[in-house]
């Protein structure tokens, strides 16, 4: 796609295949040198602000987070001129500061996910479309500027969400057992998704801002009794509107940023 579409995208995980607030416009069915990404996007506006969302996980939750296509969701965001993505992911808390109806912003991450295309440089000689290979500096994946609009954007709506925290990724899709979770604990991790990785990486090499809003729909294994799936079910649509709210406020402060930028 030659022309920019929009500048600002949102990335929905699970509980967030639909986003009921934008007021779509187009949707756009891509392909990309990575293949389709996992569903049609959708230009819409928010706030009167021009915006795409993708469903990572696919329109009906069907791909698993070792399923997604990562790569050509990114690509296909990057041919319609984003350069800002928010990531919204829903998480366990591990940290006690996170428990569950909790919001987050985070500030790193630790990756224990495997056989996952992790870049777009695989070496795939002359023809291919990822030649030029880049080391991408990694040491804040997520976005200083991005970080600082949301959380701007839940303070002005009166809601307490922590600056920071580390988000361990891992494999799923199944849920971890409670000595992996106690794994992640000792390498300082407060949350726990399965989707930030590769997404974040994909995202710092196509020179992209990215940043995340984690919502803790359940303690992580081990750390509460009663089934998981009995929280998440509880939670999960109150945190949902909690983000909507955050991204309603943040979107405007980002994208007249974008303009400035950008010289619009």
């Amino acid at each position: 796609m030659s022309a920019a579409v929009a500048t600002l995208a949102v990335i929905g995980g699970t509980g967030m295949d639909r986003w009921p607030s934008l007021k779509p416009e187009r949707e756009l069915t891509l392909d990309t040198d990575y293949g389709a990404p996992s569903a049609p996007l959708l230009l819409g506006r928010v706030q009167g602000v021009p915006v795409l969302f993708l469903a990572r996980h696919g329109r009906a939750h069907e791909l698993a987070p070792h399923r997604i296509n990562y790569r050509a969701n990114l690509k296909a965001l990057a041919n319609c001129g984003v350069h800002t993505v928010i990531a919204i992911s829903a998480v366990g808390g591990i940290a006690r500061w996170l428990a569950p109806g909790s919001l987050c912003v985070p500030s790193d991450l630790v990756d224990y996910t495997w056989g996952r295309a992790h870049s777009f440089y695989s070496g795939g000689g002359a023809q291919a479309p990822d030649r030029g290979l880049r080391h991408i500096e990694f040491t804040e994946p997520y976005a200083a500027r991005v970080r600082r609009e949301l959380l701007r954007a839940a303070s002005t709506r009166d809601m307490d969400v922590t600056d920071g925290g580390v988000m361990g990724v891992t494999q799923g899709p199944r849920l971890e057992t409670a000595a992996e979770i106690r794994r992640l604990q000792r390498d300082g991790c407060d949350m726990v998704g399965m989707t930030g990785m590769p997404e974040a990486a994909l995202a710092a090499e196509l020179g992209m801002e990215y940043a995340c809003l984690a919502l803790s729909v359940n303690w992580a294994a081990g750390l509460a009794d009663g089934p998981i799936h009995d929280q998440i079910d509880t939670v999960l649509a109150r945190c949902m509107a909690r983000a909507d709210a955050i991204l309603a406020a943040a979107l405007p402060a980002l994208r007249a940023q974008d303009a400035r930028r950008d010289g619009d």
